[in-house]
């Protein structure tokens, strides 16, 4: 079996349902998205598990389905979008003068410091001042072995991964907890849900569907994104007090409105509440258990979606993560290396990859729901995604250079160029990404 086609078989074995490949027509793959790892398939295949949730839920509304056309240069250009952004003609950076991999005295770890917060934490869990540059971290790290630092940043809620070989991760508690269970894993309740009443349309099958989106960074805005291209209309909320990077937030903000609510405090869960009376999907990016008490005494949403780094059970359950994090403790930064040194896959594809599979469950969940009545809870995390891509096999010992998105898959407005749906059938997302947290906390 391809890697493709596994990607398919993994989502259909969490989710209940069954796929039709034969509905799904993918293009020549070239070089996109080349590696040694089955990255281009890891993509195709996530986005056909998208298409083919869409045809379930026209099926179930006595639709024809659509006949689709996983277009690679889309696909590509979707999972590079950062790379490919373009703010008055020019690259944004991808990461903090802090993230990236730093050797230690016996190895490498990966550290992630993008926001604020992250940086001070990171700095702090190894005794240096705040203003230190990249040059004292790396000079502090080269003293001490990859797990001291690692276990450093966990204790002080930083960021910082060892770059362990796939056997480490596979021998780990943690990696063999983080690469169990399905790849999206859906619960059903005894609870009842009353979903909003809408004709589904070819077009817009998410038409009338209401989705809060409490998630950040690209996994999590990446599944909402895509809820908002199929036609929902999303919500996203953000603490005031952990601004959002900008330039993160236009690469992936596109279609939703977006609200700023402190929803720990008395009057911004009332206003929570409001909103969950009136939502049929909330979709959350924390750690496990991280908003329990919020949710546990407000109303509950037909779909619960939830996502993390590193899983919902085991040792690293209520650990932080990101993307290449997750590739750099899981053993990928290795089989991407050469020579001893770390190598990264050629884009964030753990994460576009898990947020289109979180789209689908969560489509697939609203479908189920509208038959039987009952709520759903759809879970997925980066560490199970990466755990497929690295036994899917079809791994290329020498991969060709990365071929570039053809132009026509960017798209223009005003002053920015960013990459269009990997859906080939929509040119573009509803609207570009509006200013962050300058919309109201209701629905309209």
């Amino acid at each position: 079996m391809s890697a493709f086609g596994r990607v398919l078989r993994d989502y259909d074995r969490g989710a209940g349902v069954t796929t039709d490949p034969a509905r799904i027509c993918c293009g020549d793959r070239g070089d996109y998205l080349a590696a040694r790892l089955p990255v281009f398939a890891l993509a195709a295949g996530s986005v056909a598990a998208l298409t083919a949730a869409v045809d379930r839920r026209l099926v179930a509304d006595g639709r024809e389905p659509r006949r689709w056309h996983l277009h690679p240069d889309r696909i590509a250009a979707s999972f590079t979008s950062d790379r490919l952004l373009r703010v008055a003609g020019s690259p944004v950076p991808g990461f903090a003068e802090l993230s990236g991999f730093l050797a230690t005295a016996d190895g490498w770890v990966r550290t992630h410091a993008n926001y604020p917060h992250h940086r001070s934490r990171l700095l702090a869990s190894l005794d240096l001042p705040d203003d230190a540059d990249r040059s004292a971290l790396a000079a502090r790290v080269a003293t001490m072995t990859a797990q001291d630092v690692e276990d450093l940043a966990a204790g002080a809620q930083a960021v910082a991964a060892w770059v362990r070989s796939e056997s480490e991760w596979a021998a780990d508690p943690a990696g063999r907890a983080a690469a169990s269970g399905h790849l999206v894993h859906t619960t059903s309740h005894g609870d009842t849900a009353q979903p909003r009443s809408a004709r589904v349309d070819s077009d817009r099958p998410l038409a009338g569907v209401r989705v809060l989106d409490l998630t950040r960074v690209i996994a999590g805005p990446v599944a909402t994104r895509t809820l908002a291209l199929l036609g929902a209309d999303v919500l996203r909320i953000d603490p005031p007090a952990i601004p959002e990077i900008d330039i993160q937030h236009r690469d992936t903000g596109q279609g939703k409105r977006t609200a700023l609510l402190d929803i720990h405090s008395g009057d911004g869960r009332a206003i929570l509440a409001a909103l969950l009376a009136d939502t049929d999907v909330v979709v959350s990016g924390y750690r496990p258990g991280a908003l329990d008490d919020v949710f546990a005494a407000l109303p509950a949403p037909p779909v619960r979606a939830r996502l993390c780094a590193w899983g919902f059970a085991g040792p690293w359950a209520q650990r932080r993560g990101f993307d290449s994090i997750v590739q750099a403790a899981s053993g990928i930064s290795l089989v991407e290396g050469a020579h001893g040194t770390p190598g990264a896959l050629p884009a964030q594809a753990l994460d576009h990859a898990t947020g289109y599979l979180l789209a689908a469950g969560i489509i697939d969940a609203l479908t189920a729901v509208r038959r039987d009545g009952r709520m759903r809870t759809v879970e997925v995390s980066l560490a199970r995604t990466a755990a497929c891509l690295l036994g899917a096999g079809d791994r290329v010992a020498t991969p060709a250079a990365a071929a570039a998105p053809d132009a026509s898959c960017l798209v223009e407005h005003g002053n920015l160029f960013s990459a269009r749906p990997a859906l080939f059938e929509y040119a573009d997302y509803p609207f570009p990404a509006r200013p962050w947290g300058e919309d109201r906390p209701v629905w309209e």
